[in-house]
């Protein structure tokens, strides 16, 4: 099956201003536009209230990893294989995945800081995830010894 959303022609901005429609439905106090160095956006960061406080949250959009898994796919064709289509699907992927989530937090399945606590940034200004991923190689590199 070809990664989801491999047709889609919405342009990145109407994906962008729909998700944040949708995360300022959610409460979100605050959202900013993260940018390559190219000037191509390449994610997002926003407040929310939390079971404890306002917290800042980054949801990075890696449209290279994107390019790389349509550019391996043989049932994408090879004119949907191009940077600015995988911009286009990356983002469509966020959305549909931050739509997943909200569904979870209004079903109960699962509370916002538990969904997003990968994302969620620390005082260190990095990801949780970053913060572990560092932490967890540090630990590897010093049970190799």
């Amino acid at each position: 099956m070809p990664i989801l959303n491999y047709t889609t022609e919405v342009a990145v901005s109407k994906t962008m201003g729909e998700i944040q429609a949708a995360l300022g439905r959610r409460g979100v106090k605050r959202i900013s536009t993260i940018f390559d160095d190219d000037g191509v956006p390449a994610g997002i960061t926003f407040t929310m209230q939390t079971d404890y406080g306002m917290r800042d949250f980054e949801l990075p959009i890696r449209t290279a990893g994107v390019l790389a898994a349509m550019r391996k796919d043989p049932k994408v064709p090879k004119s949907k294989q191009t940077p600015e289509q995988a911009a286009r699907v990356a983002w469509r992927i966020a959305e549909d995945w931050l739509k997943a989530q909200s569904a979870l937090i209004d079903a109960e399945l699962a509370s916002l800081d538990e969904v997003m606590l990968p994302y969620m940034i620390t005082d260190h200004g990095n990801t949780v995830y970053t913060e572990m991923r560092s932490r967890q190689l540090a630990l590897a590199e010093g049970a190799a010894r």
